[in-house]
C-alpha cells in the first residue's frame, strides 16, 4: 500500500491587490495502480455486518465441526451448503465430480469470480477441549475404528465462504459481474479438483477470470494473513517400486539374490539425485516413507517394497527426479543380475503457482481491509494443495494463508518451548471468531476489488 502525502501552496491574488498564501494537505491510500481499493469505502459496513452475524457463523462453524466427513464422502456437508447458497439465491448445481456444489449469482456486466472452499475431513480421533468436539468414528477398510475431525480447517473454509456468499447475495448494490461458488471435495485425496474439471467444471459453468481460496495456518496468529505471489505449494507424486529377488534360506545368502539389499542400497542412492543432480537453487524432495521385506528372521524373501513421496516446483526438476528414480532402481538391479524392478508413479497435485499480479494487488487489498501490519509474507511450502489445478487451466489463482492461533497461545507454546499442534494433529484447533473475522473482510475484500462496479 503507498501513502501519498500531497502538500500545495495555494497562491491566490486577492482584489485588494494582496497577496494570499495557504497549504493545503491531502493525505490518501493508494494502490500500485493509483486507485483505492474499493474495500476502503465500505471497510466500517463489512466490520460492523460481520459483528451483528457473528453468532450466525460461530453456530455455522461448529454445526460443521461436529459432522465431519471423510474425502468423496460428503454428501450431508454438500447439502448443508447448497441449501443455503440456494436461500441466498444463487443458482446452485451439486454433485459435480462426486459431492461437488457450484453455484453462480448474475449482477451485472464485469468479471467472473471464483471463491472456493474444500469440505472434507481427515480420519483423525479428535482431542480438542470443546462440547463440539467431534464424536464421529468410521470403520476402515482393515476393520479397524477410528475417529474423523477437521483437523486442517476445511470447517473454517466452508464458513468463511458461506459467510462471504450471503453478504454479497445481499448487498449486490456494491458490486459488479458475477460470483461462482465451489463447494469442492476430496482436497484430502488431491482428487477433487480434477474430479470437477473432469466433470466439465469450467465448461459445463463458466471460465472464472480469477479463482481465490484461503488455507489456515497453525503457526500464524489470528487476526493475519500472509501470501507470496509464485510458487507456494509442491509438485506432489507417489512413487511404489518392487525389488524383484530370487528367495532362499538366510544362511546360505549365495544362492540368493537379496531383494532388501537391493531395496537398502536404493535408499542411499536416492540422496544423490537431490544433492548431485539437481540445482540447490531449485527446490526437491525425495523422501521413502515406507520399505517392506521379509517374513522372518532366517528366510531371504523374493521381494521389498519401498514407498517414496516426491516433491518439486519445477516442471523440468519433477520430470527430472522421476525418471532418476527409476534409472537408480534399474541400475541397482541389474548390478545384482535381477529382474528389473516394478515402478508405479502416482500423480499427486501439481505446484500451486500464485499469480504475480493478482497476489500483488490483494497484499494491498489485505492491508486496507486488516492493516498494514497484519498482512505478511508467506514461506513457500513443499505440501501440496490441488486448488492448483484450476491454475494449470490458465485461470489466474491466488491461496493466501489465514492466521488462526491467537497471540498469548502461540507465545505460550514458545515459553514452553514446544510447536503448537499442526494441521492434521488431533489437538489442533483455531480461535475461530478471530480466524473468521479476518477471513471475511480479507475475502470479502478480495472479491468486492475484482468485482468494482464501472465509475
Amino acid at each position: 500500500m503507498i501513502r501519498i502525502r500531497f502538500i500545495f501552496l495555494v497562491v491566490s491574488l486577492m482584489a485588494t491587490g494582496s497577496v494570499q498564501c495557504s497549504i493545503v494537505i491531502a493525505d490518501d491510500t493508494l494502490s500500485p495502480t493509483g486507485m483505492k481499493p474499493a474495500v476502503v469505502e465500505v471497510k466500517h459496513e463489512l466490520e460492523r455486518w460481520f459483528s451483528e452475524t457473528t453468532p450466525t457463523w460461530l453456530r455455522t462453524y461448529r454445526e460443521l465441526h461436529q459432522s465431519p466427513e471423510l474425502s468423496f464422502e460428503e454428501k450431508a456437508t454438500s447439502q448443508y451448503i447448497a441449501d443455503r447458497w440456494r436461500d441466498d439465491g444463487y443458482v446452485v448445481v451439486t454433485n459435480v465430480g462426486g459431492f461437488g456444489v457450484v453455484a453462480t449469482m448474475e449482477n451485472g456486466p464485469g468479471a467472473t469470480v471464483m471463491l472456493r472452499c474444500d469440505m472434507d475431513a481427515l480420519p483423525v480421533t479428535e482431542q480438542t477441549p470443546f462440547p463440539f468436539a467431534s464424536t464421529k468414528k468410521v470403520t476402515q477398510s482393515d476393520g479397524t475404528t477410528v475417529g474423523v475431525m477437521h483437523a486442517c480447517g476445511h470447517d473454517i473454509h466452508m464458513t468463511n465462504v458461506l459467510a462471504v456468499s450471503h453478504f454479497l447475495a445481499t448487498h449486490r448494490d456494491h458490486w459488479s459481474g458475477r460470483l461462482m461458488l465451489i463447494a469442492q471435495p476430496a482436497e484430502e485425496r488431491g482428487a477433487g479438483a480434477r474430479s470437477m474439471l473432469d466433470d466439465g467444471l469450467f465448461q459445463r459453468f463458466v471460465k472464472p477470470d480469477y479463482a481465490i481460496a484461503l488455507h489456515v495456518g497453525h503457526d500464524l496468529p489470528a487476526g493475519q494473513v500472509s501470501l507470496m505471489p509464485g510458487y507456494s505449494q509442491a509438485n506432489v507424486d507417489s512413487v511404489d517400486i518392487t525389488m524383484h529377488g530370487r528367495g532362499g534360506h538366510g544362511s546360505a545368502p549365495e544362492t540368493t539374490i537379496d531383494p532388501i539389499v537391493m531395496a537398502s542400497m536404493l535408499v542411499v542412492d536416492l540422496q544423490t539425485i537431490v544433492s548431485r543432480e539437481i540445482s540447490p537453487r531449485k527446490p526437491a524432495v525425495i523422501t521413502v516413507g515406507s520399505i517392506h521385506g521379509g517374513t522372518k528372521h532366517n528366510i531371504i524373501g523374493d521381494e521389498c517394497h519401498l514407498q517414496l513421496t516426491v516433491r518439486s516446483y519445477d516442471e523440468a526438476v519433477r520430470q527430472h527426479l522421476l525418471e532418476a528414480i527409476e534409472r537408480k532402481a534399474k541400475s541397482i538391479a541389474t548390478g545384482f543380475r535381477a529382474d528389473a524392478p516394478t515402478v508405479t508413479r502416482s500423480e499427486g497435485t501439481p505446484s500451486l503457482e500464485n499469480d504475480h499480479e493478482l497476489a500483488a494487488r490483494m497484499r494491498d487489498v489485505f492491508a486496507a481491509a486488516i492493516g498494514k501490519d497484519q498482512v505478511g509474507t508467506s514461506e513457500p511450502s513443499m505440501g501440496g494443495e490441488d486448488f492448483s489445478r484450476y491454475g494449470k487451466q490458465g485461470v489466474p489463482i491466488l491461496m493466501y494463508r489465514l492466521g488462526t492461533v491467537e497471540s498469548a497461545r502461540l507465545k505460550r507454546y514458545e515459553k514452553l518451548e514446544i510447536p503448537p499442534p499442526s494441521l492434521h494433529s488431533s489437538q489442533y484447533y483455531p480461535d475461530a471468531e478471530k480466524s473468521l473475522r479476518t477471513a471475511f473482510m480479507t475475502m470479502t475484500a478480495a472479491t468486492l476489488e475484482l468485482l468494482k462496479p464501472a465509475p
